[in-house]
């Protein structure tokens, strides 16, 4: 093979040919680098009639391949799975190739790599910025960048922390071995209903084809468990599997329960790991080494040498749809891996989404059921709080009904949590004098306050900024006020009510890493914690046994806003964070604090008619052609300069396609109609499932000149409207 059809690592560029070096072998998959220019860049081969079939450039032109990597090759299965996501998202398949290549892929793991930790000793100068760095990097081991990352500072202080002995190089491998799983370890005692259900996955695993299974249990019915068992049916095939995870903070529970079902831990994948330990998994992934991998969204675009099954846990998370870059669904788009790789995907869930039921109602996906929870618990009892006729008390968020059972539960020894969606104290600042609102200078949204830092910060951009003494707009002193609830302010609230009582705040702002998650799971199991007050993060897949009274702060909080999902996002939160009590011997309660109390999604919690809650939503989305039944995109023209972005919208606008069962709808100003300095239009389209959505699309997109000032970003099957 003289020459070879490359595909970079750019979003800029589609394949381009390169001659092979003379004595050198580059087939199909290959990971190579290749000239750009001036540039060095890595990418792989892939075959002549992909992408459009270009026109192959004359021998003459051709300019040499640097390198073949010494890396097993990209599987055919992998590349029509890159393919895919880039035509059905309407990305450019180079977006798509980094995901599969990251930068671990190019990094030779038998050379060592230096990181640095601290040593306990402190330099003699010790500057603002060293203290800073000193009191974030603690006991955390890394290079200097990953160091200077966590502490945000420069790398130039981090070098002088090392240079004063104040940080010491430590040489890590990352070509060792990783532990083989046994999945004979320690089988778990099923009861009859998950035994049956695991026969079934087990037999998915053995027949080696393609199938989409929704595992749909109760909280607290032992999901897990099931699934575990069809993951040891592939490794005792000596075949890998895929466990994906909707957030990071759930990988370490999650690899200490695999840990005790296999005795060692499965390989993590995700956005925390240092780049030795990406490097180390990438290489035992694409090696097949590594049998049992966990890991976030990002996991599912990487080489695997013989996958064996794919699960996708909390399948109904909509934190599996990538917001930015390519902007892809991880449910979709793993049951299109199976499909590719001709493997079993099980989507495990207590409250699927509308689209995974509507796909078993077609007779798509097979449904297995777990309707019962394990070892005899019950379901908790719900009941709804009507704050209209029993309020809180003046300045407080809590009503007495709820403050009665949090006093009752902490007479008993038992555990309680506190759950509302809003991170913390408050989500709005407000001059009382002037009406003025402090917003974010970079996006179209409020300043949050964040008590425990003493900052405001936006939860769209990450501008930060200490809380003004002097209102911006008036100059008035003592003016400024917090106005509504978020996390710490009910933290505040129950610490006044109840001074001897243990809480943990739970958000992403406490549980930024696997490590802060693995501690506060230990907190809590060994009964150092009486409280929880938590956002979203504390809704997914913990089990503890003492806890048995869960509190909905603000059930209402997510109804707002016009999402077409808000309903069945509410119910799968609210059932689901629900599910987090009475999971032991004792009886769980949850009070669900509403002003709505008839509102169908609340009358379907309290009475635990999750079908007919369903059944009605579905009904709804049917008549209104809205997903399942219907078909979104979203096509959003960002620019610093807010007439550019207005002039490239319009221009769309005007030339919108025409066809029957479309709508278009604008361009009109987003929602969120700034975000991190660029203003933003948005153009929406609605169709039948049948339409070609993303070739209308490209006709109409390449139908007017982009300035390159804006930027065009396409979001189809949007879960996000903002």
């Amino acid at each position: 093979m003289t020459r070879a059809r490359v595909l970079l690592l750019t979003a800029a560029l589609g394949p381009l040919d390169y001659r092979v070096p003379q004595g050198s072998d580059a087939p199909l998959g290959s990971v190579v680098v290749a000239p750009l220019g001036p540039r060095r860049m890595g990418g792989v081969v892939w075959e002549d009639e992909s992408f459009g079939a270009p026109e192959p450039v004359g021998d003459n032109r051709l300019r040499n391949l640097f390198e073949i990597v010494d890396v097993p090759p990209i599987p055919a299965a992998l590349r029509r799975l890159v393919e895919w996501t880039s035509d059905y998202y309407l990305s450019p398949p180079g977006s798509v190739l980094r995901m599969v290549l990251p930068g671990a892929a190019f990094a030779d793991a038998r050379r060592p790599i230096v990181e640095y930790r601290a040593t306990g000793e402190l330099p003699a100068r010790m500057t603002p910025q060293r203290s800073v760095a000193m009191d974030a990097i603690g006991t955390r081991q890394g290079t200097v960048r990953e160091l200077a990352a966590l502490a945000s500072v420069s790398e130039a202080v981090v070098r002088g922390l090392v240079n004063t002995g104040a940080l010491d190089a430590v040489e890590v491998s990352a070509d060792a071995p990783w532990p083989e799983p046994d999945p004979g370890f320690a089988p778990p005692d099923l009861s009859d209903e998950q035994a049956a259900a695991a026969e079934q996955l087990r037999a998915a695993v053995a027949a080696a084809r393609f199938e989409t299974l929704l595992l749909d249990g109760v909280t607290g019915s032992g999901k897990t468990e099931v699934y575990m068992e069809a993951i040891a049916a592939a490794v005792a095939a000596g075949q890998q599997a895929l466990v994906l995870l909707p957030e990071i903070a759930l990988t370490e529970p999650m690899l200490t329960r695999f840990a005790a079902r296999f005795g060692c831990e499965p390989v993590p994948w995700h956005s925390g790991l240092r780049s030795t330990e990406r490097r180390r998994a990438w290489h035992a992934i694409a090696s097949g080494e590594a049998k049992i991998i966990v890991g976030a969204r990002s996991a599912l675009f990487l080489p695997y040498a013989n996958l064996g099954i794919i699960t996708v846990d909390e399948a109904h998370e909509t934190s599996f749809k990538q917001e930015d870059g390519v902007h892809y669904h991880a449910r979709d788009v793993a049951v299109m891996r199976g499909h590719f790789e001709g493997v079993p995907v099980v989507l495990a869930s207590a409250t699927p989404a509308l689209e995974s039921l509507a796909m078993v109602e077609a007779g798509r996906y097979r449904h297995i059921s777990l309707p019962a929870r394990y070892g005899g618990a019950t379901l908790p009892d719900l009941a709804a709080i009507d704050m209209r006729r029993d309020p809180p008390d003046r300045g407080k968020w809590l009503a007495p009904p709820l403050v009665d059972a949090l006093a009752d539960r902490l007479g008993k020894g038992e555990q309680s949590l506190l759950f509302l969606n809003r991170r913390g104290f408050a989500p709005l600042t407000l001059c009382r004098t002037c009406g003025h609102r402090i917003q974010c200078p970079n996006c179209t949204a409020w300043m949050v306050e964040h008590r425990l830092v003493h900052r405001l910060a936006c939860h769209h951009c990450g501008h930060v900024m200490p809380p003004p003494r002097l209102c911006p707009e008036c100059d008035d002193e003592d003016s400024l006020v917090a106005c509504g609830p978020g996390v710490e302010r009910v933290a505040d609230e129950v610490a006044l009510r109840f001074p001897e009582a243990r809480t943990a705040i739970v958000t992403s702002d406490t549980l930024w890493s696997p490590a802060k998650a693995a501690e506060f799971v230990a907190n809590v199991e060994e009964g150092l914690v009486d409280i929880i007050i938590g956002t979203q993060l504390v809704t997914k897949g913990y089990h503890f046994p003492n806890l048995t009274l869960v509190g909905v702060v603000d059930a209402d909080l997510g109804l707002d806003g016009g999402d077409l999902r808000a309903s069945e996002r509410t119910f799968q939160q609210i059932a689901q964070v629900a599910g987090r009590a009475g999971r032991g011997a004792k009886p769980g309660e949850v009070l669900i604090q509403t002003r709505v109390p008839d509102a169908p999604v609340m009358a379907a919690l309290v009475a635990n008619d999750r079908d007919g809650f369903y059944a009605a939503e579905a009904a709804s989305r049917r008549r209104a052609g809205a997903p399942p039944y219907g078909r979104f995109a979203a096509l959003i023209i960002s620019s610093e300069d807010v007439e550019v972005a207005r002039g490239v919208a319009q221009r769309l606008g005007q030339k919108a396609p025409v066809a029957d069962g479309l709508a278009v709808y604008g361009p009109a100003p987003a929602p969120l109609a700034m975000l991190r300095g660029r203003h933003r239009f948005r153009l929406l389209l609605h169709a039948p499932r049948s339409f070609d959505l993303q070739g209308t699309i490209r006709e109409w997109v390449g139908s007017i000149d982009w300035p390159a000032k804006a930027r065009l970003a396409i979001d189809v099957d949007p879960y996000s409207f903002v």
